[in-house]
């Protein structure tokens, strides 16, 4: 099950780095890399399903910015994940990250995790219904399978989309038989690293992304980890630190900004994930891909189709709704929650600070 649970993140992993490499145009040895060696530092010590995940609003400003301009390069992203790394890393050594932590009220907490768990079903579906045909049978047989503890239905799922993939694009079964391991080595290049790139990369990328980061990536997943694991706690600015430090090895290796997410930790959970061993399991395959197939990756990715990514996605969000706790018995409290949540499904920064704003509203007076 731990190996069930560690291909649970797929349908937010995958989708990023397939951006990142066929828009953007960055190497993909240094994200597979960085990621696999985080997730498996990660799995060493936090010993829970911790996740790794792509930083999303990063991710979606870096693609529309390449695809509509040259302003946003591998290098400008090499320079965000280096300004995100600090940034963290300074607010969880100095403890300002639980400082900040302590001001967000539950309800505004619940409400995120609430909205990302529709955002993530939404953009399941919206994967899915490229192909209803297939992806509604595939949908029904993993949901009747997810309880099942003795069968790991992630590896069902993953086979129903190697071979739908495969019958539906018949040229990729000669280009997966013509792959061939190279070894590459990674490497410390910061040639292309400049004061305008930084800043660029700071401003442009890193700054927005906080909210967001602090909502889902921080706050959330402490919950969610001391929620299901409370024998293996963590803090706000342990998970701080972390973030710093998993995005200054991203820099190194010429990787992307990646954080914590609370709907990674769902979507190992859900598929059978209970210890650090999914991320390890999952930290190693990306490291063998970086070193050995890093030149093929784009093949290696078609194999899975998006309608099956978009089931994981779909019952990922899920997880992450359900498992979100129960609403408040004040009204006014599980309004916030809810108007917190519909924010989250459109923009999970603007969310936390629409729920900040209705909190303040409350303490002024505001009775619904």
């Amino acid at each position: 099950m731990e190996w069930a649970g560690a291909f649970g993140d797929l349908g937010t992993l995958l989708p990023f780095v397939i951006a990142y490499v066929s828009i953007v145009k960055m190497d993909p040895f240094g994200i597979l890399f960085s990621i696999g060696l985080v997730l498996i530092a990660c799995g060493l010590y936090y010993r829970t399903p911790f996740p790794i995940q792509p930083m999303k609003a990063i991710g979606a400003v870096a693609a529309t910015q390449a695809a509509q301009t040259a302003v946003v390069t591998p290098s400008t992203i090499h320079c965000a994940s280096l300004a995100t790394g600090l940034i963290w890393l300074i607010l969880g050594m100095t403890g300002a990250t639980r400082v900040i932590a302590r001001w967000v009220p539950r309800c505004v907490i619940l409400g995120i995790v609430v909205g990302l768990g529709f955002s993530f079903m939404l953009q399941g579906i919206r994967m899915m219904a490229q192909n209803w045909w297939m992806a509604a049978p595939g949908l029904l047989g993993t949901v009747l399978l997810l309880r099942n503890r003795r069968v790991p239905v992630m590896f069902l799922l993953l086979l129903f989309g190697g071979i739908w993939g495969l019958v539906s694009q018949p040229g990729l079964i000669d280009a997966l038989v013509s792959i061939r391991p190279q070894l590459r080595m990674p490497n410390f290049n910061f040639s292309d690293v400049s004061a305008h790139e930084l800043l660029l990369g700071s401003l442009v990328l890193s700054l927005p992304q906080l909210p967001l980061t602090l909502g889902n990536a921080i706050i959330a997943i402490h919950e969610e980890n001391n929620r299901l694991f409370p024998d293996r706690p963590v803090t706000e600015d342990g998970v701080a630190r972390s973030t710093g430090v998993v995005n200054l090895t991203a820099f190194l290796f010429g990787g992307i900004p990646i954080c914590h997410g609370a709907g990674g930790m769902a979507g190992h959970v859900a598929f059978g994930a209970r210890t650090g061993g999914a991320p390890i399991i999952l930290g190693v395959i990306l490291l063998i891909s970086a070193l050995f197939f890093s030149g093929s990756i784009a093949t290696l990715f078609e194999v899975i189709p998006s309608p099956v990514l978009g089931i994981i996605l779909f019952l990922t969000g899920a997880q992450l709704a359900l498992g979100s706790g129960d609403l408040s018995q004040d009204k006014t409290e599980r309004f916030i929650t809810l108007a917190t949540a519909a924010f989250s499904v459109w923009n999970v920064a603007l969310a936390f600070i629409a729920g900040l704003a209705f909190s303040l509203l409350r303490r002024c007076g505001l009775r619904l």
